[in-house]
Order: structure tokens, then sequence, then C-alpha cells
């Protein structure tokens, strides 16, 4: 199963309102594997990027400036991620400027190239209703180091979000067993009847008898001798 573990930086929170991609991250797994493949590349998003975003990311417009626009890096994006389960951290926030990239250059939305996408948040919130859910906050409960994230990054993060998804779902691969030369053979187990098999008793000694009836008589009488077990023994005698 060909997986990959996807990011984006953008010049602020709004989709809608024009803000663009500024730097997209992508980890290939392949079988829950690393691969070694990955894409990354950063996006000259023809306008400004708001300051509380580049107090988040730290990547300013003039380090943008001579950068690609969106539409320059598209097709090898799009090749990237086809046919595969794409991840993402809040899933709804980066496929809306994924869509909206897309729909400038009048292409398919995003979920027409990959074959699904997983949101790790949506995971999160399921797993651990409740509490922080942010991807420090995943990071720091499934023990992921994430000592170098000062800012945030596309690639960075897409890093740590498939450390991350591992954890997460860790256990949750395939269960079928291989089976050797004979793999696909159906597996037949013979009935085996238990009754035949001879069941050794047990008896206590004299001596834990008598250990037994002092627990119990300690026990009655710090209970004031309101012990169940002597009234249904009065009773069965």
């Amino acid at each position: 199963m060909r997986q990959v573990i996807l990011d984006t930086e953008t010049t602020g929170l709004s989709a809608l309102d024009g803000d663009r991609i500024i730097e997209i991250g992508c980890i290939e797994l392949e079988d829950r594997r690393y691969t070694g493949r990955q894409l990354h590349h950063y996006v000259n998003p023809q306008r400004s990027s708001h300051p509380d975003a580049v107090r988040v990311h730290g990547i300013t417009d003039e380090f943008l400036a001579d950068k690609p626009p969106f539409a320059a890096v598209a097709e090898e994006v799009l090749a990237f991620v086809e046919g595969a389960q794409v991840i993402i951290h809040n899933a709804e926030f980066d496929l809306a400027f994924l869509d909206a990239e897309l729909a400038r250059l009048g292409r398919a939305p995003f979920l027409q190239h990959a074959s699904c996408v997983i949101d790790t948040l949506a995971m999160a919130r399921e797993q651990y209703p409740g509490k922080q859910n942010k991807l420090d906050a995943l990071c720091k409960r499934l023990e992921v180091d994430n000592s170098h994230r000062e800012l945030h990054g596309a690639l960075l993060d897409a890093g740590l979000l498939a450390e991350v998804y591992l954890r997460m779902t860790r256990g949750q691969g395939s269960l079928v067993i291989e089976a050797g030369p004979q793999q696909g053979a159906s597996a037949r187990l013979d009935a085996t009847d238990l009754r035949a098999l001879p069941l050794p008793v047990l008896c206590a000694s004299p001596e834990e008898l008598a250990a037994h009836q002092e627990m119990l008589a300690d026990i009655d009488k710090a209970s004031g001798g309101k012990t169940l077990w002597r009234t249904l023994a009065d009773s069965a005698a």
C-alpha cells in the first residue's frame, strides 16, 4: 500500500479569502515503511503573507520572491500523490488550499488524484477525546522527538506527522498470516473432545484448610458477624 504524508504552509488561514500555498512537503511510505522518496517545494504565492503566518513558519516574502509559482510544480505534486492514500493533519485546511490552487489551473479537485485522504486530526480526536490534538501535542503524547521544531515547515511537519501516524496506527497492519508454499489453502483444525482429557484434582491439606477457616473467622469477626457465607452455610445445613 502506497501512502503519502502531506503538509503545506500558507500565506494565511483562508483559501476563500485568497490566501495561497507557499510551501508543500510530501513523504512516501510503502507498506508503512519509508521509501526515501520525498517532494518539497517553496512556492511564490504572488501575494504577501500575513504577519501572523510569518511568525508561525518564518517564510518571508523576500525569500519566496524567486521561487516558482504553484502552476510550475502542480504536475509534479499531482504525479507524486497519484493513486496514493494521502495522510494530512487537519485535512480540511490543506485540501481547501490545494483545491483552490488546482481550480486556478482548471484542474480537478485534489481528491480526484489521490485514492483517498486520511485526516489524522479526526483520528486523534477519536482516539484521545477531550485532549489537545495538535501536532506538537501528539508528538509529546506519542514520544516523537520534535525538539528541532522551532518554526512550522511543510517537509519538517510531514516527517513528524509520518512518525505520529505510524505510532497512532501501530498494530493496524495486515492480520493475514503468511502460509508459506501453501499460501491460499484453507486451514483445517481437527476437533478435540476435551471431555476425554484427565483433569487433576488438587485437594487442600489439613493445614491449608485450618488456615482458611482461621482467615474466615477473622473476617467474620471484623464484620460483626455479618458475613454472607455464614448465613448461606447455616441455611444449607
